[in-house]
């Protein structure tokens, strides 16, 4: 089969991406909420799976809840060597209708260019909807994709408890996505992510399409500083044991010190911070707050690390306050597979779109299946770079010409075999 003989059916993938994005949508808040394993993701679920089942793919559900739709290749042994394009459904409170979504969706576009052609593929496509990547609800983040390429137990992801106090394995036979394959089943060949870009890069520099050759190591720890409260009017400087005080310092340390030694790759967040008692005219007696290191490189990134550390230390005993650190999520830098990002890039010229190398500073699942088969993410812009937000936009032309590049890469892959 000729690599030109397939085509997109881009209105039914531009309204399946609207439908999904009014399941669990906020008239008063703006966006949709679709936290992991909640009744509204439920409802995603079983539309993608119903969206699935009418291409007449083979649908699979593993323990931890990953959703498969397989559209079987011609031979026993393209079964057993799979082409997988993934993404996530779950979502942040208020978030646009395309972050992961849209990944899940093109996949499904794919196999239906595949269908309606009458064509069987040299090798299956499996076409993956992963559990909580968004970690809003159960940490780690990424967790489906995680569990799904060994990096962690099934059994200790099914025992996580989440923000609400539920346990997530007894949520999943609650929603009736408890699985009975085993995570990792399935081996991919190699594995394809399609994703808005949720940065300003592309948009900026006018470009049409990210070739994403690397994605962000990610560190994060929840700090937590054990000061004295005491009156705010009364206590002097120098007799202080300030926990606001010396959060903030380290904030400003992350600033001015850790982000300053490598400022054009370093990046540092705290996104969370808390004090008690919270009351106006009382030093703070605790300090609780999250701090988000993330680089390319993992030199940079422990020596980030070694950064924060060092200072914690300085100022516990400068102020004489007790900091415990308490580390949340660690993942190193992922190279993804130079093959399939010259593939994505010879493709974009080949549709004529612009297109420019770039690294992910947002996690995926691709930097998870990773660790088990050459994979390469696909990026189209954001409108000023916003996502998570209910203002989160790529216009309908440029995810039609994500989509595009995408069933180009998958059919130059499968027709080299």
């Amino acid at each position: 089969m000729q690599a030109t003989s397939l085509s997109l059916d881009v209105p039914l993938l531009l309204e399946q991406i609207r439908t999904l994005g009014a399941v669990g949508a906020d008239p008063v808040a703006g966006g949709r909420t679709r936290i992991a394993l909640s009744d509204a993701e439920k409802a995603g679920r079983d539309l993608v799976g119903r969206w699935m089942r009418e291409l007449q793919l083979d649908v699979r559900v593993d323990r931890i809840g990953n959703l498969f739709g397989i559209l079987h290749a011609a031979t026993e042994e393209g079964d057993r060597r799979p082409l997988m394009i993934g993404s996530h459904i779950d979502t942040v409170c208020n978030a646009g209708a395309l972050d992961g979504c849209y990944g899940v969706l093109a996949g499904l576009a794919v196999a239906r260019a595949y269908r309606t052609a009458g064509a069987q593929p040299a090798r299956a496509i499996v076409v993956g909807a992963f559990t909580n990547e968004e970690g809003v609800r159960y940490q780690p983040d990424m967790m489906g994709s995680l569990v799904y390429a060994g990096g962690l137990a099934v059994d200790t992801a099914l025992d996580t408890v989440g923000t609400d106090g539920t346990r997530l394995g007894d949520e999943l036979v609650r929603i009736g996505y408890a699985g009975d394959m085993e995570p990792g089943s399935i081996v991919p060949h190699e594995y394809l992510e399609l994703h808005i870009e949720q940065g300003p890069v592309l948009e900026a520099e006018g470009q049409l399409i990210g070739v994403v050759e690397n994605l962000q190591g990610i560190s994060w720890q929840k700090l937590t500083v054990h000061g004295t409260a005491n009156h705010a009017g009364t206590t002097p400087t120098r007799l202080r044991h300030d926990a606001g005080y010396v959060a903030a310092a380290i904030i400003a340390f992350l600033r001015e010190q850790v982000v300053g030694a490598a400022p054009e790759t370093t990046l540092a967040t705290t996104g969370s911070l808390s004090f008690e008692p919270d009351v106006i005219n009382v030093i703070p007696r605790k300090a609780t707050f999250t701090v988000d290191l993330r680089d390319p490189d993992e030199g940079r990134l422990q020596a980030a690390e070694k950064r924060l550390a060092d200072f914690l230390a300085d100022i516990a005993e400068r102020e004489g306050v007790k900091i415990e650190a308490e580390r949340l999520v660690r993942f190193e830098p992922v190279v993804f597979d130079a093959g399939l990002a010259d593939e994505i890039e010879a493709s974009a010229q080949r549709l004529g779109f612009t297109h420019r190398r770039m690294t992910s500073g947002a996690g995926h699942d691709a930097q998870m299946i990773a660790r088990i088969a050459p994979s390469a993410m696909i990026f189209v812009p954001s409108r000023s770079g916003i996502s998570h937000n209910p203002r989160e936009h790529t216009d309908d032309e440029q995810l039609a010409q994500g989509a595009q590049v995408l069933l180009d890469v998958v059919q130059r892959r499968l027709a080299a075999d």
